[in-house]
């Protein structure tokens, strides 16, 4: 399966537009974003637990990182309430299941085989640095190589200047708006700028993203799909 698959397109996703699909376990389903791959894929969704659902044992060659959106989320090694960022890496097993239900924005199979270390930070309990802009305010969550991952928070009325993204963007709108010359996203909208994109980020009325740059260069291109 190929979904958004040219990782040199530009795309813009509104997951509360977007159609939800059935997984193969009963009462999990997935909001699908991009995928190469059919069910063990190099995939980025946000993944709907019903209430007492749980998912299959399994394995991730390459890794998972994910995000708690709402709600909480759990496995053997723990609990992971709204706002919980965790990367599992490569070889990691786990049995993931959700008592009260949630909703996690996930990555899987995307890391560096060397990317090793395993993260769980609950963004919720940690202080954001300030930012490169007045009203700026940043929470760095993970780095590796060229790859930065990190929440952004957005006071009302906050620019940023145009700048180009090395290696590409990609944006989760947790709450609020965000914009840039392009257009408004809401909250529960993913953006996936590529390779050497540009752009004039903002936000009128301030907002909460989740943020990773610089990971896109050794993805498909379009004369290899």
């Amino acid at each position: 399966m190929e979904l958004n698959a040219n990782f040199d397109d530009r795309i813009v996703i509104n997951t509360r537009n977007n159609h939800w699909v059935p997984s193969p376990v009963k009462g999990i389903e997935r909001n699908m974003l991009d995928r190469l791959g059919a069910e063990f894929a190099r995939a980025t969704s946000v993944v709907r637990y019903a209430p007492g659902s749980s998912f299959t044992p399994h394995e991730h060659p390459l890794g998972e990182e994910f995000l708690v959106l709402s709600g909480v989320f759990s496995d053997e090694q723990g609990t992971y309430p709204e706002g919980t960022y965790v990367r599992n890496p490569p070889g990691s097993t786990h049995h993931a299941f959700s008592d009260q239900g949630c909703e996690i924005f996930v990555k899987v199979r995307q890391f560096d085989r060397a990317d090793a270390n395993r993260v769980v930070i609950d963004t919720k309990q940690v202080a954001f640095r300030q930012g490169l802009v007045p009203g700026l305010q940043v929470l760095p969550l993970h780095e590796f190589g060229t790859e930065h991952v990190a929440l952004v928070r957005w006071a009302p009325g906050t620019r940023f200047q145009p700048h180009t993204h090395w290696g590409g963007e990609e944006i989760f709108v947790i709450e609020g708006v965000f914009s840039d010359e392009h257009g408004d996203y809401p909250a529960g909208t993913w953006i996936r700028s590529p390779h050497m994109s540009v752009h004039n980020p903002f936000s009128n009325p301030g907002c909460l993203i989740y943020v990773k740059v610089g990971h896109l260069t050794d993805c498909p291109r379009q004369n290899e799909l």
